[in-house]
């Protein structure tokens, strides 16, 4: 009769040792308080986006178009890389605060619309180091656009915010535009 629960043996044991791994595995995810952080800040910037395409030394530059682009209005698919310089003031000769590096790309059929895609990187003052996200859409010809901020890294880590834009002056392609950004951080 022994013999009949011998093979069971084994079977038991392994069930034993599930039950015991699963109650000492860990939950997925947890909510605990950051320490150090408390977004509790709101903090407003001023700065100037200078983008500039032409030229002898052009801060934004086309990267891709696909077929049929040219014969578009508003540039539809048209894809472009910058790393432009943010000035305290509209003139590019003022002072660099940072720096707007990601792309921009046509996407609206209809109108002139980007999608905006950058890291706003500081370089000067209190925020050197530190970098604010920005995505959203820009309908350029519109007097006043705003787009999110998404995020962000040293004192803006946890940020969230927006960012009006104006364009200041336009200079055939090339463009001075003032930017207003409010961010909770």
């Amino acid at each position: 009769m022994a013999k009949c629960f011998l093979p069971l043996i084994p079977l038991f044991l392994i069930v034993l040792l599930l039950a015991v791994a699963v109650s000492e595995s860990k939950a997925y995810s947890t909510t605990t308080p950051f320490e150090g952080h408390k977004p509790e800040k709101l903090s407003h910037l001023h700065f100037y986006f200078h983008d500039v395409i032409t030229g002898d030394k052009p801060t934004a530059i086309r990267v891709a178009a696909p077929p049929g682009t040219n014969s578009s209005a508003v540039s539809f698919g048209v894809v472009m890389i910058a790393d432009d310089p943010l000035t305290e003031g509209p003139d590019p000769s003022s002072k660099e605060v940072g720096r707007a590096q990601g792309m921009y790309v046509s996407t609206d059929m209809n109108m002139l619309s980007f999608t905006m895609v950058f890291n706003l990187v500081f370089t000067e003052g209190e925020f050197n180091g530190s970098t604010i996200a920005m995505y959203g859409r820009n309908p350029i010809m519109s007097k006043v656009r705003e787009m999110p901020i998404i995020g962000g890294t040293g004192v803006f880590r946890f940020a969230r915010g927006y960012a009006q834009a104006r364009t200041y002056k336009l200079v055939g392609l090339n463009a001075v535009v003032e930017y207003n950004v409010f961010i909770w951080h």
